[in-house]
């Protein structure tokens, strides 16, 4: 079976994603339920200072995020982007909202993917409607 187009990076931290295949495949599915066609998907894990600059330099925002998603695509429903995850926030914020890191990594891994598939979170309704597909989602892993 050939390799599905997303991938996964590690910048200025010590970071092993488990369960590559079945997330790959997780992805993919939520992709294509959505009705988009999947070209490259990078996922790059980074630190609170990595994405802190990234935040900086290109959002103009001087604030720590657990995500920055980049829509990359030139073709309407065709996925292509880049999206920058925080190690450090997504373990604090399994922590504070008591979850288990693993279940925060992947909400976080599926919000930016949502995000890539038109779902803004900004504002009560979008945030309502982004958090339901994101349970969505979650709760139809299937590893």
């Amino acid at each position: 079976m050939p390799q599905l187009p997303i991938n996964f990076f590690v910048e200025d931290i010590s970071f092993n994603l488990k369960q590559r295949i079945p997330i790959r495949k997780w992805i993919k599915h939520c992709i294509n339920t959505e009705g988009f066609r999947l070209k490259e998907l990078n996922f790059i894990f980074c630190s609170d200072a990595y994405l802190l600059v990234i935040n900086r330099d290109y959002l103009n925002h001087n604030t720590l995020t657990d995500i920055i998603t980049f829509d990359n695509s030139e073709v309407d429903r065709e996925i292509v982007g880049d999206i920058f995850i925080s190690i450090d926030r997504v373990n604090e914020n399994a922590v504070k909202f008591k979850v288990p890191q693993k279940d925060e990594l992947h909400r976080v891994i599926i919000h930016g993917t949502l995000h890539l598939l038109g779902y803004p979170d900004k504002g009560k309704a979008a945030k309502t409607l982004m958090t339901s597909k994101e349970d969505y989602y979650l709760a139809h892993r299937e590893f």
